[in-house]
Parts: C-alpha cells; structure tokens; sequence
C-alpha cells in the first residue's frame, strides 16, 4: 500500500486559436448582417440584393480567372522539366504566378454574401496588396520554419526540400554530420544518398 497520491490528471489547456476563432466568426457573420440591414435602408433591399449578386458574380469570374492561370502556369512548368521534348534551359517562374492563391481567395471573399467580404475580395484583386501579402507570408512561412524544433512537422518539411541554385526544388532526405540523428543507433553507420 502506498501512502502517497497521485495528483489529479489536469485537463489539457485550449489554444488561443480554438477558443477565439469561433468567436471572431460569429462577430463577423454578426456585423456582416446589421452593414447589410443598414445598407438595405438607406438604400433599399433591391440595391442589396444586385450588389450581392454581383459580388457573387464577379467573385465566380475571378476564380476562374485563377484557375486557368494556375492551370497554364503547372503546364508551362512541366514543359521546361529537363528530359522532355522541346525543354528549354530553366528559367524562374512567371511573374503572374506569385499570388495567384491570394486572388482565388479574393474571389471566394467576393463569392461570400456580404459587405466586408466583397471589400476584403477586392482589396485582394489589387496586384500590389497582392504581392505585399505574398512576401509577408514567405518571410512568416520562413521564419517559423528556422525557429522549428527538431522532430516537429515544420522541421521534416524543412528537410524534405532542398533548394538548389537555380531555384528548383528537389524532394530529398537531410543527412546531418554534426552529430547522431534523433533516433539511430550509435553503431549505424552513415546511410547512403537517394537514388532515383
């Protein structure tokens, strides 16, 4: 019999994200339906009624704008592979292909019934917010990814791409030679490279 007590299991704490997020939404679908309550006042439901359509509309058009983009850029890419007929020497990527998930996301926005939607859908139809949010977003992605600790999803998606001088990225494993890896044994040797 043991005289001591186990301390009571504590219950595991909830993230800021899932506790705010639904919040954040519910503000939002909240304010979403008094801006259309007092734009249906002043200037009528009709008027509401055509800017939500059009909303809708032109949301449709832009995200088939993207797509087909998407689509030419992911052609043109396989085209210029080495080792396919006609392939020319590699070159970067077009310059129309950065931010093309921003403006799909803008024309979802848009697609979205309401006012503040449509205004943040439009916002991100502007080439130059587009390409501000772009790099904001690759100086996040790669800040969080040298800040990753080891064994986590950020650091296995770090060593399964290495990028070489022209730009291309190639799927791979990263052999460390500073010290053990996280998990092999002493007696193991170094592993051979990957071959295709």
């Amino acid at each position: 019999m043991t005289t001591g007590s186990t301390p009571p299991p504590t219950a595991p704490r909830r993230s800021r994200a899932r506790t705010f997020v639904p919040l954040a939404i519910a503000a939002w679908a909240v304010l979403e339906i008094w801006l259309l309550t007092v734009v249906a006042d002043v200037a009528g439901g009709f008027t509401v009624l055509l800017l939500l359509v059009a909303g809708i509309v032109l949301g449709a058009a832009v995200m088939k704008q993207a797509g087909h983009r998407a689509f030419r850029n992911l052609t043109e890419t396989l085209q210029r592979m080495p080792g396919q007929p006609g392939a020319a020497a590699p070159q970067t990527a077009p310059q129309g292909s950065r931010g093309n998930g921003f403006l799909m996301l803008g024309g979802l926005l848009l697609m979205i019934p309401g006012l503040i939607s449509d205004v943040a859908g439009l916002l991100l139809l502007v080439p130059p917010v587009r390409s501000a949010l772009g790099r904001y977003a690759e100086r996040s992605l790669e800040r969080r990814m040298r800040a990753a600790t080891p064994g986590s999803l950020s650091d296995a998606f770090q060593q399964a791409r290495i990028h070489r001088p022209d730009g291309k990225v190639v799927q791979g494993e990263v052999i460390r030679q500073d010290g053990a890896q996280p998990g092999s044994r002493p007696d193991e040797g170094p592993r051979p490279p990957l071959t295709s």
